[in-house]
């Protein structure tokens, strides 16, 4: 590994993280890192560099994302292998291609992202489509910041009825998904409070919505779990004015927040006038074991809970359709800052989906998937019993993938042995916010090593063949 000693310009017309990205991906161009030469870690060029590590981050994604470097768990970043690459414009024409062929390189591939679109029901979609855009002419006006008020209407009853939200539609802001309304709801806490907040996440989490705090220039703080949740006496212990939850069906452990856990929460948001709760309630509506578990803003009884919701997982990620519910005490500064924004979804969208939901269709999708999703998950679990006691299945309840933890290989070893057979699964350890990550682990799961499988866009057989290939790896000594 070498030192990166980037040139950076400060208050030039590049931001940071682009001049580091363009600094790295000439340098492999030009052959100067040259292939499997190992990148300094984000902390250390951060420190190098006198950045911030969500800066080195945003240069990192991005190579990632053109393929000129890879991640490799628990060992850092490296240069991919690129013969023949001489012209930039050559390569940018080929991203899509080289997308295509890094996908083959797996027959299945555990994603825990994306959903189902086989069932999709389209046909409805199409008539739902073509009777918003015979009857609505005016929808090609712009529409209100917040989103077209009858929206925000069936949003609030849909909430109302499926989650306990207790809502007006004036204080629903719909927006062009999580990472947009976060970045909102930043500005309206500052306008509200006189300054930036701080922000506390749960460790591990949803590393995107990290990264829009840290890229905005947020203190962020990683809370440890246990069993019930986010613990709050470590909360306690840090100088954080709001926490960033997902109390219904954590991500990625899995682990539904106990309503013991859930009280002392809004304790904690009570005791100070600037403390707010960020409910991200991303998949409550698949739920396999009990009833579904109210939302927390439900139990709010003193305006400190701000819920975000998507579409993304429920209908489909292209939408970019999500929506946020403000309490009463942050209207105001809505009113004095968010209103100087368009809303970022488009009015036919909003339209489509409005009577989509109206009209029924999106409930009986709903009943529709939950019965697919659930015979996937069933059996997932049934084929992974298969591997045998020394291997624990965890985070089955809920959402749309599974936990499996052992004491008999490394994550590098599992993620390594399964990609011999061809199949990609996921190391819990991309998810951690520090560097503490092989004791939490430990911690979380009582076994040192975990990987996550989603099975939401893989068949039924492609589960069974992609059980049995794991089995038979990790099975394999050879392997080791």
């Amino acid at each position: 590994m070498k030192e990166l000693s980037v040139p950076l310009v400060v208050g030039g017309k590049k931001p940071i993280y682009e001049q580091i990205y363009d600094y790295i991906k000439k340098e492999i161009r030009d052959k100067k890192l040259r292939a499997e030469a190992k990148l300094p870690s984000t902390r250390a060029l951060s420190e190098h560099l006198s950045v911030s590590r969500s800066t080195v981050q945003l240069a990192y994604d991005q190579l990632l994302s053109e393929g000129y470097i890879e991640s490799r768990p628990c060992r850092g970043y490296y240069v991919l292998k690129l013969d023949g690459l001489y012209d930039l414009g050559a390569v940018e024409h080929r991203r899509a291609d080289a997308e295509v062929v890094k996908e083959r390189e797996y027959d299945i591939d555990f994603s825990p992202s994306g959903i189902e679109l086989d069932n999709f029901p389209y046909n409805s979609w199409r008539k739902v489509s073509r009777a918003v855009m015979s009857e609505e002419a005016g929808l090609f006006n712009i529409g209100e910041p917040q989103g077209d008020e009858a929206f925000r209407e069936t949003i609030a009853d849909y909430l109302h009825e499926s989650r306990g939200v207790s809502c007006s539609p004036d204080n629903i802001i719909v927006g062009a998904g999580d990472e947009y309304l976060l970045m909102l709801l930043d500005q309206l806490l500052c306008d509200a409070h006189g300054g930036a907040l701080s922000y506390a996440m749960e460790n591990p989490a949803y590393r995107k919505a990290y990264f829009v705090l840290k890229g905005i220039g947020r203190k962020v703080c990683p809370i440890r779990l246990d069993e019930y949740g986010l613990s709050c006496e470590t909360l306690r212990e840090n100088d954080v004015n709001v926490a960033y939850v997902t109390p219904s069906h954590q991500y990625p452990m899995g682990i539904v927040m106990s309503i013991g856990r859930r009280m002392e929460l809004l304790s904690w948001a009570g005791e100070c006038p600037d403390r707010y709760i960020i409910e991200d309630d991303y998949d409550s509506e698949f739920r396999y074991r009990g009833k579904p578990i109210p939302a927390l803003q439900g139990l709010d009884k003193n305006g400190r809970v701000i819920y975000i919701g998507t579409f993304s997982k429920s209908i489909a990620p292209g939408l970019r359709m999500s929506y946020m519910v403000l309490p009463d005490r942050l209207m105001d500064s809505y009113i004095r800052v968010g209103k100087r924004y368009s809303n970022t979804v488009s009015r036919i969208d909003q339209n489509i989906v409005n009577l989509f939901i109206k009209e029924g269709y999106y409930e009986r999708h709903l009943n529709k998937m939950r019965g697919i999703y659930k015979s996937k998950h069933d059996i997932l679990l049934g084929e992974l019993k298969k591997l045998g006691a020394g291997y624990e299945v965890a985070g089955e309840s809920a959402g749309l993938h599974v936990l499996v933890s052992t004491d008999e290989r490394t994550e590098e070893e599992l993620v390594r042995m399964a990609a011999q057979v061809r199949v990609k699964v996921y190391p819990l350890s991309e998810h951690f916010l520090d560097d503490s990550i092989g004791a939490d682990i430990t911690k979380l799961t009582g076994r040192k090593s975990t990987i996550i499988l989603g099975y939401a866009r893989l068949g039924e057989e492609e589960i069974i063949r992609g059980a049995g290939l794991l089995r038979e790896a990790f099975a394999n000594e050879k392997n080791l």
